[in-house]
This record gives C-alpha cells, structure tokens and sequence, in this order.
C-alpha cells in the first residue's frame, strides 16, 4: 500500500520506529487478553496479530484494501456500528485507531457490547500531551486526541473498571522522537497565525503524506535499529507517555450510544 499517515504499513527505512511502536503495543497489551477469539478493531494490514497466538483473531477496518493478503478472517465494517451478535469476543483491541473517527465514544461502546461479560478490550492511541502539540491536532487523519485523564473517562461510559499504562521509549527511540518534535516545531513556527486551521483536510492529509515520506524516506542507521524491545507499559508519569494504554473491564450493558 502507499506509504500515508492514515496507517503503519512499512518498516523500512526512517518509518521503522513507528513501526516497532505499533507492534510493542500488541506485544504489551498481549498478557491482558483472555485465550478466546479476539476482535481486532482499526486493524489496518493487520502486522502484529500472530503476536497474539495462538488465539484467533478477527480483523476489522473500513477500507476493504487494507484487509488483502491477511490470513486470518477480516470483515470491511466501521467500528462505530459493529455487525456481530451482542458478547461474541473474548477481547477486543483497538491499537492506535479509535482517534481516527470523529465520535470515538461510538466505536467503545461497540466494543463494550460486543465483549463477553468477563473479557477484556484494550484501546491503545496517541497521548495528545507528547505526540504533537497538547492545545492543537496536528496529525490531519485524527479527528480526536486524548490524554490519559481523558481516555479514562471516554472508557468510563462504556466500562466499570478501567486502568491506565503508559507506553513509553527507550533513549534510542526518544532521540530520534526530540528529533522529529523539533523538525516539527521549526515547520510550525512558519504558520504562527495557524492558517493552517482554514486549510481543508484532504489537502492537509496530502501535505502531511508528502512530508512524512520526505523526512522518513532516508536510510538511517539509528531508526533501522530500533525494535519492539525498545518500548515498555509503565504505570509511571502518564502525562510524559507515547501512548495511553486502557485496559477495560466489566462492560456496562446499559451503555446506548444514538447513530
């Protein structure tokens, strides 16, 4: 597939270290998990659920392009409107997806109904406090962000028990992270009245597809070398995180989110 930011599809040269990030998430999240069917919310190409074997795994996503060549069961759906029987998964996952839809608090109760009484569904997505600026969305393929206070209480509406990880870097990854916040802030200083805001989102997708494979393009010895080892949950400083990591328990049955 073309290399975007709307999903992870390559390791190869400077995209390695997202890459890494998003299977760590799977790999982290892994031990949460009840040994039944899993539900793969947002899945995109589907690149880490053999790292949830041996249980088997439905992938779901909105773009029927996304869920070729994936061996495993795959169904084109939007996550906000699920089309399977009310407590049919053992778990469900949502990795780095549920801020891709304007209405996240949809695609969550969907998962609480779908899950099965004593299951478990973990959302992992990006802390607005550290991926770019906490007072503004600059990723244009996210229509929300969250920070870990807040994704507790989004998971809060759908279930009774939620506890809070952080996912975080090793210094090898931090680097290059310091790196690319700080190319990013240079690009924004260029628009200090945010004009950028008027622009609409398809051009601004477009204009951040062309950069990200600009700066990520090149071969770079210290991105080639990071790996899913480099990356850890931690209870500690969640504000300072990559990633916000809920691990849900207890659906509420009562939860009614209108279409």
């Amino acid at each position: 597939m073309k290399i975007t930011g709307e999903r992870v599809v390559s390791p190869t040269g400077g995209f390695n270290p997202t890459w890494q990030r998003h299977v760590a998430a799977y790999v982290l999240i892994e031990p949460f998990l009840g040994l039944g069917r899993v539900l793969d919310l947002g899945c995109g190409v589907g690149h880490s659920y053999h790292r949830l074997a041996p249980r088997e795994t439905l992938g779901v996503d909105i773009d029927p392009k996304a869920l070729e060549g994936q061996d495993r069961e795959t169904v084109v759906a939007d996550m906000r409107a699920l089309p399977f029987d009310d407590a049919s998964f053992s778990s469900v996952i949502a990795v780095q997806s549920i801020e891709h839809v304007p209405d996240p608090e949809r695609a969550v109760a969907e998962a609480a109904r779908v899950l099965e009484p004593n299951g478990a569904a973990v959302f992992v997505t990006p802390n607005r406090l550290t991926l770019g600026r906490p007072d503004e969305i600059i990723d244009p393929y996210h229509y929300v962000e969250f920070d870990p206070d807040e994704l507790r209480a989004l998971c809060a509406q759908a279930f009774d028990k939620v506890e809070i990880r952080g996912l975080v870097g090793s210094d090898d990854y931090m680097e290059l992270f310091s790196e690319e916040r700080k190319r990013l802030d240079r690009l924004l200083r260029l628009d200090p009245l945010r004009l950028r805001r008027l622009v609409p989102r398809a051009v601004r997708q477009s204009l951040y597809d062309r950069l990200l494979r600009r700066y990520r393009g090149d071969v770079d010895t210290r991105a080639e070398a990071i790996a899913v080892e480099d990356f850890a949950l931690s209870a500690d400083d969640l504000e300072g995180c990559l990633d916000v990591c809920a691990v849900c328990r207890t659906p509420l049955v009562q939860v009614s989110i209108g279409a």
